[in-house]
């Protein structure tokens, strides 16, 4: 049977490579985006595309009826939607803080919620859920983003327990550094919030970390974290997480078994070191 996989933030970076895989491994990949345009190169190559915006209750409702018209069930639900808003907690607006949580958690958490009824009625289901390795470490400046990513890791084991009665799998993806849109994003939410103010400074050797994950050196590329996406929904007993890409295990050990103390004075010297790099 033809498994029907849903994509949020497909337009680019790792939603749109996990589609590409999808796609030329046989699933009926539906890849959505708030912006149909950037989704054109994926229905040439077979996907179907949607419109849908994670923080729209309305838009989330009708992406998932038209699947369930078109195809009569939704086997797969990715939700990689999302994005990093930096910036000091003092500088950062609270209406950006608030979008920070709906785009990053409770977008994922209500499209969920709509697709659990149709996989508890087949019995199968597989939620895929796209953290970081910023849902276990953490870095200053960085204060709403990673309590929304600390925050999908909470959810997810939660949910993972109370979904394993009906057969379905919850499966968490804890990315390092990936080559994508991401860090330019998040570099320009730091300067434009603290930039300016007297986390000057801290803002300068933070956005230099941050640009780490557009270094073709430092960062992997998404095609290795769509790799492990395709091999973790195949399995029948797939593991509760599975962090990927450059440093993303080391960081995990590093979190596992260093005290608060021990992490602070690593995450400083991270920043140190790449306050030290050349532009």
């Amino acid at each position: 049977m033809k498994r029907t996989v849903l994509v949020t933030g497909a337009s680019s970076g790792i939603g749109r490579a996990t589609t590409l895989k999808l796609l030329n491994e046989g699933y009926c990949v539906y890849a959505s985006a708030r912006n149909l345009t950037r989704l054109k190169s994926l229905a040439a190559n077979g996907a179907n595309i949607l419109e849908l915006d994670v923080t729209q209750d309305q838009s989330m409702q009708r992406g998932v009826d038209r699947i369930m018209g078109e195809c009569g069930r939704l086997d797969i639900l990715i939700n990689n939607a999302g994005y990093g808003s930096y910036g000091a907690l003092e500088d950062v607006p609270l209406d950006e803080a608030r979008h920070q949580f709906e785009v990053n958690l409770f977008g994922l958490g209500r499209l969920t919620q709509l697709v659990l009824p149709r996989m508890r009625k087949q019995s199968f289901g597989k939620i895929v859920n796209i953290t970081s390795v910023g849902g276990k470490i953490y870095e200053p400046l960085g204060s709403w983003y990673h309590a929304t990513k600390f925050a999908v890791e909470g959810l997810s084991d939660c949910l993972r327990l109370e979904l394993k009665p009906f057969g379905i799998d919850v499966i968490i993806i804890e990315p390092g550094p990936i080559k994508t849109e991401w860090g330019t994003i998040a570099v320009e939410k730091l300067m434009k919030a603290s930039g300016h103010t007297a986390y000057a400074a801290a803002a300068q050797a933070g956005a230099k970390l941050l640009a780490l994950a557009n270094d073709e050196t430092v960062a992997s590329k998404p095609a290795a974290v769509a790799d492990v996406i395709a091999k973790a929904i195949k399995v029948r007993r797939p593991s509760a997480r599975y962090p990927i890409g450059t440093g993303a295990r080391f960081l995990m050990t590093v979190r596992k078994f260093a005290s608060d103390g021990m992490m602070d004075a690593f995450m400083q010297f991270m920043l140190r070191r790449a306050s030290a790099r050349q532009p």
